[in-house]
């Protein structure tokens, strides 16, 4: 059943009207019920959710958060909506990162005390660091913490070879981000970011960036603006004149590989692992190459009727990570 803390946020939302996050915390409610075996409930909920979704469109118009989930041709196929539930705690991260991301949700919290001293909350962010590695988990916790939708930028749709048509499909984006606020993500945003010194540009993807810097350096909507990248180094100077902020992002050090695996596993046994065999097959890893081989250890050990994880199944999972990185196999 929801705890008390999602009933509280429900009935909070309910009496705003703030249908965005009204539509977060049912959901939230309903990933709760389903991670607690109660599969059916969790499926009558969603169900209800997407019928009273319905049934405001028709009767009394599109909510907020309706656009995203709905977008309009102009805009189909360059957006891809979601509502999650993550949040900046599910996360390991360095705690000087951690304290930059809670900064940036109290400013988005308390933007409007910040203008009425003639200041904005930071908005533009620029992610920098290794794949794998919390980028785009970020934005995700981002959208949960600020009870926003995320929207995840398709850039294959948007990057286009006729003159003129993919600067404006990027307008079409920052006015959605005007009419219906959101967390946007340009995710590998050096597809953009990098073009400019391209040997063989012909001038058209050099007036796409410059068309993102303009929209960029303009942004005043509710929305955030998030790009990450993990080539940094070929990014084009201007662009991190236009952001509120740059953070990095690192590989996990070794006193992050426990945390990351025991909170993969909170519900297996993980009481009896070798910790320092674990920890050394798990260096250079990144943090989804690490949580990808707790989840093959933990498939292992539901497959062999086994409540507890077993030290040489997550090395070896590690082992296998490592195996099919293509920086050691190039």
């Amino acid at each position: 059943m929801a705890t008390a803390q999602q009933i509280k946020a429900l009935v909070e939302s309910y009496a705003s009207g703030d249908d965005s996050r009204f539509r977060t915390v049912a959901m939230q409610i309903a990933a709760h019920s389903a991670k607690h075996g109660k599969k059916q409930l969790a499926e009558e909920l969603r169900k209800l959710l997407d019928q009273a979704v319905t049934h405001r469109e028709l009767h009394v118009g599109p909510a907020k958060a309706i656009p995203l989930a709905r977008p309009n041709r102009d805009l189909a196929g360059l957006l891809a909506a979601s509502y999650p539930t993550t949040r900046l705690s599910d996360m390991v991260l360095r705690e000087e990162l951690r304290c930059e991301l809670k900064r940036v949700v109290t400013e988005h919290r308390q933007r409007e005390k910040l203008r009425s001293h003639g200041l904005e909350p930071r908005q533009r962010l620029l992610l920098v660091g290794p794949p794998g590695c919390g980028k785009t988990m970020t934005a995700s916790a981002l959208a949960g913490e600020c009870h926003l939708p995320l929207m995840f930028v398709q850039l294959h749709s948007l990057i286009t070879k006729f003159m003129g048509e993919t600067a404006a499909k990027l307008h079409l984006i920052f006015e959605a981000m005007e009419k219906t606020p959101g967390v946007y993500l340009f995710d590998e945003f050096d597809a953009i970011g990098s073009v400019r010194r391209a040997d063989n540009d012909v001038g058209e993807i050099r007036r796409v960036l410059n068309s993102f810097l303009q929209f960029l350096e303009h942004h005043t909507s509710e929305s955030l603006v998030i790009a990450a990248t993990n080539l940094m180094p070929i990014l084009d100077p201007a662009l991190f004149r236009r952001f509120d902020a740059a953070l990095r992002y690192d590989l996990p050090t070794d006193n992050d590989v426990r945390p990351l695996i025991k909170n993969r596993l909170a519900t297996f046994n993980v009481n009896r692992l070798g910790w320092e065999s674990i920890v050394e097959s798990a260096h250079g890893l990144s943090h989804a190459d690490i949580v990808r081989a707790a989840e093959s250890a933990a498939r292992t050990a539901v497959l062999a009727h086994r409540k507890p994880i077993r030290t040489d199944d997550l090395v070896n999972a590690l082992q296998e990570r490592r195996a099919t990185r293509p920086s050691e196999n190039g």
